[in-house]
């Protein structure tokens, strides 16, 4: 025997058996007013699918009646023409999965929040037909200062800007589709605990998951778990624009097991972040360095990541801007290129895993890295690199190591180093080559430890 409860838990109505008047009639089944939640039929109160945005104050006036006595909304399956829709604290509103669409009728805004405790949506279809928006909101989606947004099971789609916009906001974003936004797929600042967990991202014109600040401090987001594909950067630069998730000035940001691929710059950039994991990411197909932490950082750990297909690798850089202290251990790259979406004015293209101060990289797979596997300091600035059990194979040059004046020191130590035909260690002042191999010859510069690596 099968339970009520359970059965009616498999139509997608809630474990609490949830089945509105409307609902239950066009599915030949019992009648529940409400369920044990105390859920409110919107139908019941002359919000029906099939009008236009006349009835976005009816709605409107549903919402805050059903909040003020902390009921969820539900709307029946059909498409809802509505418009500027302030949410009121405490707003809970759910539909079926794929059935219930609310669609922007323009002339404004969709859905904004500002200063609520609470905003739940969920089992929605959010459409904003690519119609304008106002200079009031930056988002399909507004939400400030909103201490417990959840976004669950949503498809939120043709934002004529971003498609989920969050200010100060802390929650949940999770099991969503977010696609065809004009600029980004989530905008986040200044975020307080948010989660961002099991979403599918996808064809969006700047940027995929944004977690900013306005002023560099600790933020704490998690981003886990997601898909996301084909993020362009129609707004061009050198990295400002398309990437797959993009972290700036956030401290303490987990970012893991996510699969990124397609995306114009890189699957994952970390800008000024300090205290940034990066780890178990699926990076495929980045226009750009795949995987980035620059400037201003302090402590990042990379590890366990896999990048196929990219300009260049992981780059752990900017020392001469206060970027230092890593890890990067246990990943794999491979198949990279010379070509980059902007002509380069630094070291170019085509490198495996670049670092520059205060780090280990240890036991990474590189292949097919068209210029170096790896690439040590960048004229004067590096400092206390250890790089050791690391394998490059089909690289023109195995390790690239920095031998200008003042440059710091770097022990390197138990490579293998195969198919690398112009050398396996060398020295480079700037992009100039200036040694023979290193780890044949052996090294008569003072900041370099070379010892115990294999060539073949």
């Amino acid at each position: 025997m099968v339970s009520r409860r359970l059965f009616l838990s498999g139509l997608g109505l809630g474990a609490a058996g949830i089945i509105p008047p409307a609902l239950a009639r066009t599915q030949r089944l019992p009648v529940v007013d409400v369920d044990l939640r105390g859920s409110i039929d919107a139908s019941a109160h002359g919000i029906r699918p099939g009008a236009d945005d006349r009835r976005s104050k009816a709605f409107a006036k549903l919402l805050k009646e059903a909040a003020a006595k902390n009921m969820p909304v539900f709307l029946p399956p059909g498409d809802y023409a509505v418009s500027n829709i302030t949410l009121p604290d405490n707003t809970r509103l759910t539909g079926v999965p794929g059935a219930t669409r609310i669609v922007y009728g323009g002339d404004g805004h969709l859905f904004a929040a500002d200063g609520a405790g609470r905003i739940e949506l969920a089992n929605l279809v959010i459409d904003g037909a690519n119609r304008w928006l106002g200079d009031t909101v930056d988002g399909l989606v507004h939400f400030s200062n909103v201490a417990n947004v959840t976004i669950e099971n949503c498809e939120i789609q043709g934002s004529s800007k971003t498609a989920v916009s969050l200010q100060r906001c802390g929650g949940r974003i999770e099991r969503s589709r977010l696609s065809g936004a004009a600029e980004y797929a989530l905008y986040a600042v200044e975020s307080r605990d948010l989660s961002v967990t099991g979403n599918h991202v996808f064809d969006c014109g700047n940027g995929g998951i944004l977690i900013h600040r306005w002023e560099k401090g600790h933020d704490g987001t998690i981003v886990s778990g997601n898909r996301i594909a084909r993020i362009s950067a129609t707004s061009g630069g050198t990295g400002q624009y398309g990437n797959g998730i993009n972290v700036f000035r956030a401290d303490a940001v987990m970012i893991g097991n996510n699969h990124v691929s397609g995306c114009a710059f890189s699957a994952i950039r970390a800008n000024a972040g300090s205290n940034v994991q990066i780890s178990g990411n699926t990076c495929l197909d980045s226009g750009e360095a795949a995987i980035y932490s620059e400037f201003g950082f302090e402590g990042a750990l990379v590890n366990g990541n896999l990048v196929d297909g990219a300009a260049s690798g992981i780059l752990i850089v900017n020392f001469d801007e206060g970027g230092r202290l890593a890890t990067v251990t246990g990943n794999v790259v491979r198949n990279l290129r010379l070509e980059g979406p902007y002509i380069h004015d630094g070291a170019g293209f085509g490198i495996g895993i670049a670092v520059e101060a205060d780090t280990v990289v240890s036991g990474n797979t590189v292949e097919n890295a068209p210029k170096w596997g790896l690439m040590l300091g960048w004229g004067p600035y590096m400092r206390g690199l250890v790089v050791n059990g690391n394998l490059v194979r089909r690289s023109p040059v195995g390790c690239a190591v920095t031998v200008v004046e003042e440059a710091g020191s770097a022990l390197i130590s138990g490579n293998i180093f195969e198919d690398t035909p112009n050398g396996a260690i060398a020295g480079y002042r700037w992009n100039e080559r200036t040694t023979g191999d290193l780890a044949r010859d052996g090294s008569t510069f003072a900041h370099l430890t070379i010892e115990r690596n294999r060539t073949g």
